[in-house]
């Protein structure tokens, strides 16, 4: 099972833990080893297939928002702890920026999670958000300005629960959405719309945001 970076920073301090916990009760040493277990499943990182076309989901979970921000759409994915936390790349595209802006740590659920801790992943005509949760204080975005990204290529991933949204390039209406609200989608695999290849190629060069 391939599980995704960092996963093991976290894991590591209960693999630590088990051998004392066990001198100390059996039951403890147990309850030790199956959280650092725990945790590397939450990390796991499958194999996805990604369709030839389309603007595919960048993360697994439940379809929580759908709302027009001035030209563009926004969809908004709310991962649950059972679902995969590695996110993807809902096009293909030059990123332009990576930045970090602190905030609050409410639950990705709830409509006060657009104030969260996030990371943006601009890639000029769309981007991508990964938004911290009540539980989440870990975002890892694995892309830097001037990266060449690949529609469902990994981009990141969030530790503990969150959201991630994706900001849909200009001209999509909701009419256009093979998705809806509630509905639960596969990161990399899962298009939400279809969309023209050659809106997502970015010509600018790329800058980078300092925190």
């Amino acid at each position: 099972m391939r599980i995704a970076s960092h996963a093991w920073r976290y894991a590591a301090p209960a693999f630590v833990l088990a051998p004392v916990a066990g001198l100390l009760s059996p039951v403890a040493g147990v309850v030790a080893l199956a959280l650092a277990g725990l945790v590397l499943v939450f990390h796991r990182d499958p194999e996805r297939q990604v369709p030839s076309s389309g603007i595919v989901a960048p993360a697994d979970g439940r379809v929580s928002v759908v709302r027009r921000e001035g030209e563009q759409l926004r969809v908004g994915i709310y991962m649950g702890v059972t679902d995969v936390h590695v996110n993807r790349a809902p096009l293909a595209g030059t990123v332009r920026e990576v930045s970090h802006s602190p905030g609050a740590n409410r639950p990705a659920f709830s409509k006060e999670s657009d104030r969260n801790e996030n990371v943006e992943i601009d890639c000029g005509t769309f981007s991508i958000v990964q938004i911290a949760g009540a539980f989440a204080r870990r975002i890892h975005p694995s892309v830097e300005p001037g990266d060449e990204i690949a529609r469902g290529e990994r981009i990141g991933h969030i530790s503990f629960g969150s959201r991630v949204d994706v900001v849909l390039p200009e001209g999509i209406e909701r009419e256009d959405l093979d998705i809806r609200k509630g509905e639960r989608v596969v990161a990399g695999e899962t298009v939400l719309a279809e969309h023209e290849e050659a809106v997502a190629e970015q010509r600018t060069q790329p800058r980078v945001v300092q925190e």
